[in-house]
């Protein structure tokens, strides 16, 4: 069963939300639109875009591999790279544009990750290593777990479409859309992510029976 990532609560996205189009940077005025108004435009846009899409990112940052303590921060980091760029996004294609910040953000944690402690390529970190008895975590917990780390060990390609398709619940032309890339290629590289969670969960789920009957 696939376990989706955690998303806050809606009180705290809109609290979250609030605090966060607040540090985002101001708007620029232009020779031909008054400041005020295109402040309040676009400050808009960018409220709207958070209160849309921040749990979204969270979670876009949670399966692609950011540590759980780095989440709140990175979100921040996405807002803010967004917010710097947002004239030059065209409406329609915001969900499209932090799913891009968000992967490359993720991608600059999990380097940091790598680096601070010295992972090698074929092991997870440090926040999903081994499993603990069942006694001591509950199936939701383990199961958590077991998915950061198949996830992890996946390669970046496979691992974003099959995180968009089964968790985002996008479809193929989305993805497509989304990643610049042939839908053919989408669903080859989702076939493939398919087939290597199913065999990393399977080997996983036999170390585990090992453990607990060790």
């Amino acid at each position: 069963m696939l376990v989706r990532a955690p998303s806050f609560a809606v009180g705290e996205s809109l609290d979250q939300g609030a605090l966060l189009v607040a540090s985002l940077p101001e708007a620029r005025a232009t020779a031909t639109v008054p400041r005020i108004v295109r402040a309040s435009e676009r400050e808009a846009r960018l409220r709207g875009l958070v209160d849309r899409y921040i749990d979204f990112v969270a979670r876009v940052l949670r399966n692609a591999g950011t540590p759980d303590a780095e989440i709140d921060d990175d979100v921040q980091r996405t807002f803010i790279a967004a917010a710097n760029r947002l004239d030059d996004v065209r409406k329609g294609a915001e969900k499209s544009f932090l799913l891009q910040i968000a992967l490359h953000v993720a991608a600059h944690a999990r380097r940091t990750v790598a680096r601070r402690r010295e992972v090698h390529s074929d092991e997870a970190p440090e926040i999903i290593d081994s499993f603990s008895t069942p006694e001591q975590l509950t199936d939701q917990k383990r199961a958590r777990q077991m998915l950061d780390r198949v996830l992890y060990q996946m390669g970046p390609e496979l691992r974003t479409v099959f995180m968009l398709y089964e968790f985002e619940e996008m479809n193929m032309a989305e993805i497509a859309g989304a990643l610049d890339i042939p839908r053919g290629t989408v669903a080859s590289r989702l076939r493939r992510a398919r087939v290597e969670f199913r065999d990393r969960v399977r080997a996983l789920e036999g170390i585990t029976k090992a453990e607990v009957g060790s």
